[in-house]
C-alpha cells in the first residue's frame, strides 16, 4: 500500500500539541497545496484567516465552545466560504452580482471549504503534524464575523488547529461501508449496520475512557441533533448571520 493511502487511513484528530512552532516553509507548502485544490468553476470560493493574535485566539476559543486547543495549538486557521472576490469581479466587469438567496451558492461555498480543509489536513499530516477541525466557529457566527472583520459574502465555516502532536490517540472506528457506500442507488436499510457499529463504537469509547463512558454512536448523534441541544448550542444563529452577510434573503 502506498504512503498516501496509509497516511489517510491512519488519520486521528489531535487535541494536544507540543509547544513547537511550525517552520514558515512548511506553512507555505500547506497553504500552496490548499490553493491548488479543486473548486467550483475555478472560483476558489474559500478564504483562510490565519489567526496569530493571542487575544483573538482566546476570544475564538470562548466563541467556539471553550475548546482549549483553539488557543493552545501553534497554528489556527479559520476556513471561510467566500464570494466577496466574485462580488469584486462583478464590479470590475460591470455586471450584476446575483447570489443573494441562492441556496446552491451556500452548497458551493461549503463544498469548496470542505475540500480545502481536507487538503490542509492531508498536507499537514505529510509533515508529521496533527490537526483537529473546529466546527464550533459557527456557534457564534455574528461575533466571529465581527472579530475577523469578514466583509459581506464571506462566512466562517470551520476552524483548524495545526501542530506537532503531543498525544497518540487510538483510531476511531468508522461506519461499516455497507452503511455508507452504495452502488447505483441509496440503500435505506442501514439500521442493521448501525447496530454493528454501535457495538464497535461503544467498545472504543469504553477503552478510551477507562470504562467511564461506553456511549454508542446512535445515542450520541441522536442526542446532538435532538431538541433543544442543537438549537441551544448557538448554531441556529446561522440564518440571521447569513442574511447579515448577504448570503441569504
Amino acid at each position: 500500500m502506498n504512503t498516501t493511502i496509509t497516511q489517510l487511513q491512519q488519520h486521528t484528530s489531535i487535541r494536544r500539541y507540543k509547544d513547537e512552532p511550525i517552520a514558515p516553509s512548511i506553512l507555505e507548502a500547506i497553504i500552496a497545496a490548499v490553493q491548488q485544490a479543486p473548486s467550483w468553476i475555478n472560483g476558489q470560493q474559500v478564504t483562510i484567516i490565519r489567526v496569530t493574535d493571542k487575544e483573538k485566539r482566546e476570544k475564538l476559543m470562548a466563541l467556539a465552545g471553550n475548546q482549549p486547543y483553539v488557543a493552545q495549538a501553534p497554528e489556527f486557521f479559520v476556513f471561510c466560504l467566500d464570494f466577496y472576490r466574485a462580488y469584486e469581479a462583478a464590479k470590475l466587469e460591470g455586471t450584476e452580482f446575483a447570489v443573494e438567496g441562492n441556496i446552491d451558492l451556500l452548497l458551493v461555498g461549503a463544498t469548496d471549504v470542505g475540500i480545502a480543509l481536507g487538503t490542509a489536513v492531508v498536507a499537514a499530516e505529510s509533515f508529521g503534524l496533527g490537526t483537529v477541525a473546529i466546527g464550533g466557529v459557527r456557534k457564534s457566527p455574528t461575533e466571529v464575523i465581527e472579530l475577523l472583520e469578514l466583509p459581506p459574502y464571506v462566512y466562517p465555516v470551520s476552524g483548524l488547529c495545526i501542530g506537532y502532536p503531543d498525544e497518540a490517540p487510538a483510531l476511531k472506528p468508522r461506519l461499516p461501508q455497507e452503511a455508507q457506500i452504495f452502488n447505483n442507488a441509496y440503500d435505506r436499510n442501514v439500521a442493521p449496520h448501525l447496530h454493528v457499529y454501535n457495538e464497535q463504537f461503544s467498545a472504543y469509547m469504553s477503552e478510551r475512557t477507562n470504562g467511564e463512558n461506553s456511549t454508542n454512536w446512535t445515542s450520541g448523534i441522536a442526542g446532538f441533533y435532538g431538541e433543544p441541544r442543537y438549537r441551544g448550542n448557538g448554531y441556529a444563529d446561522a440564518a440571521e448571520a447569513l442574511k447579515q452577510q448577504k448570503l441569504l434573503k
